[in-house]
């Protein structure tokens, strides 16, 4: 299959640290055509045309580093010869820039969350099976080699039957001027790092996974969640708890425990290329650590965007897992007392 030429929408952090080195070792499957900053009017505000001022400075910085050409604005880029639109935007504009790209024919990989909403997820998914296109949602960790290794220690029994599961992804605040916090931008400890927990909560639990209980809480005076837990269960009765938060200790854990031992792991969200975790396995013998395997989870999350867009089964099992993630962060959203009112959805 020949390479697909593929545009950037901004040029965030995530694009320029994990996304661009990424695609450079998918040469085979995609093409980097080049990177488009908002215009003014797409920016909108008072202090559009210093915003996107500032942004085409870093879309430059960003060029220098990895070459391709700049569009002038997103629309420039949808409107080019593209075949496919990587939009890591906040998540708040995720559904706006995801639609008009699908809507442009092109196949969209979509930085998680899918949207901020379960009715905004459907819509795109909607709109891309009706057109044959790729959509894929970018939690790339579950592609991460050391989720087999964990998988195949626990149906073999190593810690006998699993009795909980717990999963901890938190990190410092990070400043007010950060999007995270701002509602606006589709904000929140729970559309961020909650959506992770959730994420693998749910390639444990299995598709029966549903919500049982949540909280969810606020700091700083801040006008979004910023912690949060929630319960999951299956049919078969297996719990799993996940915490969250974006002024907290920085933590990112998985914790199983058996009924014959216990396994852990303190970076099974987060690995970066080259990065060696480790896995601690408790049973009656001791304690046994291994270092396992090194991998590129982003890589090959790049690739199964590429699968989806070869294969009509892998993009329904894409559209599957974006429809299930997105109904189960609503549902933790709706069973906390108080639930937490939506964020606006940006003019259009």
């Amino acid at each position: 299959m020949p390479a697909l030429r593929i545009g950037v929408l901004s040029p965030s952090e995530i694009a320029f640290r994990r996304f661009l080195p990424a695609l450079r070792k998918c040469q085979a499957e995609f093409d980097y055509v080049g990177l488009a900053t908002a215009s003014p009017q797409e920016w909108g505000g008072p202090a559009a045309e210093a915003e996107a001022e500032a942004s085409r400075a870093k879309a430059l910085g960003l060029q220098a580093e990895h070459g391709g050409l700049l569009f002038d604005s997103y629309a420039e880029l949808l409107e080019s010869d593209v075949d496919c639109v990587y939009v890591p935007l906040p998540p708040a504009l995720h559904y706006r820039w995801g639609r008009l790209g699908l809507e442009h024919g092109k196949h969209v990989l979509l930085e998680k969350p899918s949207t901020t909403a379960p009715a905004d997820t459907s819509a795109l998914v909607d709109l891309a099976r009706a057109n044959g296109l790729a959509l894929h949602e970018n939690y790339m960790f579950q592609y991460h080699s050391q989720l087999e290794t964990i998988r195949q220690e626990i149906a073999q029994g190593t810690i006998g039957e699993v009795r909980l599961i717990q999963i901890q992804f938190g990190f410092p605040f990070r400043g007010v001027n950060d999007f995270r916090y701002n509602p606006a931008l589709g904000g929140g400890a729970l559309l961020d790092c909650g959506g992770y927990t959730i994420k693998l909560a749910t390639m444990l639990l299995g598709d029966s996974a549903r919500v049982t209980t949540s909280t969810l809480g606020s700091a700083r005076g801040l006008p979004v969640d910023v912690y949060g837990h929630a319960t999951l269960v299956n049919d078969a009765g297996l719990t799993a708890q996940v915490s969250f938060g974006m002024d907290n200790d920085y933590r990112c854990n998985l914790d199983v425990w058996g009924s014959q031992g216990r396994l852990f792991t303190d970076r099974v969200l987060t690995a970066p290329d080259g990065f060696e975790p480790t896995l601690t396995i408790r049973s009656a013998s001791g304690d046994e650590t291994r270092t396992l395997a090194d991998d590129d989870s982003f890589r090959k999350s790049i690739l199964a965007f590429r699968a989806a867009i070869d294969s009509a089964e892998a993009r329904e099992r894409a559209y599957a897992a974006m429809l299930t993630q997105s109904r189960l962060v609503d549902e933790v959203s709706a069973a906390a007392a108080p639930p937490r009112p939506p964020a606006d959805r940006p003019a259009e």
